[in-house]
């Protein structure tokens, strides 16, 4: 998920937000003034009440960020290499390039963000229990009982038994273990949360239109998450069994024409035209891509301006796998569906999701029949 806003590194993983993590912001402290604030303090200051709002919110944000970011350092000690931590607007997400090496390392992996958010509502549960036998202010209690309530909901959320949730994960370790088969474990998994997340959308929905409870529309986003990730897991699951540990540069087209950052759109608009590529790749003069520029973004450039506009100047961000990089495991996003593959930082081909398709139904091909069938 791409960052809108980055914060820096913990233990050399890039940490950060996307901007839908705002809006959870507000809503959360919307209901803390709103809500939870005023049944325990009716004469409570508004600015004292919007003060302990947004302070509560941001708290929940980063124990948040401490649950993911659980997960991320468990999975570095297993040598799981982390891309990124992102907070959204449904939470939290840990990217890894790699999968555990084990059912053990893929448990402990998993069961670290629950025990962190449980950790955490412990702890402000006690923070509340120590003020209010303090006779320390009401507020407070209030909004520490609030952080200790919403972190344990979120442990017990997440230990929900179904991809892509961390109980999912849970459930996958424990069939690997008893199974000896990481495929049929992930597969099974992601089965449980495809119905989880049907009965979670189904739950909103009745919940907002019999009982016109508007938190229904949260209910229901959760469920189609839910869904929509143990759908893509399952796509996962299957394109790692089939192509195993085949690593991009198995995959990849080679030979794809390229452009330099600072040639004219005027002098590429040539060469693009004669080739069959709709996206190309631009390279510095040590072969280093520094983007990708497409076939519309030429179009979009005036005749009449495209011999003092620079390729570069119309380019956007590309992504870069590593060529030894299982398939499996490459998410290509955006509208390019195409990635850049790079090995010590120079660029070695082209990898897009017509390549992946295409060694799947390869693989496929050469497969015994029964094999086929599965």
């Amino acid at each position: 998920m791409k960052q809108t806003l980055k914060f820096g590194r913990i233990a050399g993983i890039p940490v950060g937000v996307h901007w839908s993590a705002l809006v959870i912001m507000v809503l959360l402290a919307q209901s803390l003034v709103v809500g939870v604030l005023p049944a325990s303090v009716p004469d409570l200051p508004w600015t004292v009440a919007w003060l302990l709002g947004v302070g509560g919110a941001a708290l929940f944000l980063l124990s948040l960020f401490a649950h993911e970011a659980a997960h991320a350092l468990v999975a570095r000690g297993f040598g799981i290499r982390v891309e990124r931590l992102t907070l959204w607007l449904l939470g939290g997400v840990a990217e890894f390039r790699d999968e555990p090496p084990s059912a053990r390392a893929d448990f402990l992996v998993a069961i670290a963000g629950p025990l962190t958010s449980f950790a955490a509502g412990v702890g402000f549960g006690t923070v509340a229990l120590l003020v209010s036998g303090l006779d320390g202010p009401p507020a407070v209690v209030a909004t520490a009982g609030w952080l200790a309530m919403i972190n344990l909901v979120v442990a017990v959320f997440n230990l929900l038994p179904g991809a892509p949730l961390d109980g999912g994960r849970v459930l996958r370790a424990a069939l690997w273990w008893w199974r000896g088969d990481r495929t049929r474990a992930a597969l099974t998994a992601t089965r449980t949360g495809r119905w989880l997340g049907i009965a979670l959308l189904f739950a909103g929905l009745a919940e907002l239109l019999v009982f016109g409870a508007l938190s229904g529309i949260w209910l229901g986003l959760l469920g189609w998450f839910v869904l929509a990730a143990a759908i893509a897991e399952g796509v996962t699951a299957r394109t790692r069994a089939i192509l195993d540990d085949t690593p991009v540069r198995a995959v990849m087209r080679t030979g794809a024409v390229c452009g330099e950052p600072g040639q004219s759109v005027e002098s590429f608009v040539p060469v693009a035209a004669g080739s069959r590529q709709r996206w190309f790749p631009l390279c510095d003069d040590a072969g280093h891509p520094t983007g990708m520029v497409g076939l519309t973004a030429l179009v979009d450039v005036p005749a009449t301006a495209r011999a003092a506009t620079t390729l570069q100047q119309v380019a956007g961000p590309a992504t870069r796998v590593d060529a030894g990089q299982a398939v499996a495991t490459v998410v290509l996003p955006g509208p390019t569906r195409s990635a850049v593959v790079v090995d010590d930082g120079r660029l070695v081909g082209v990898l897009s999701s017509d390549d992946i398709a295409r060694a799947v139904e390869v693989a496929r091909l050469h497969a015994p029949a029964g094999d086929r069938a599965r």
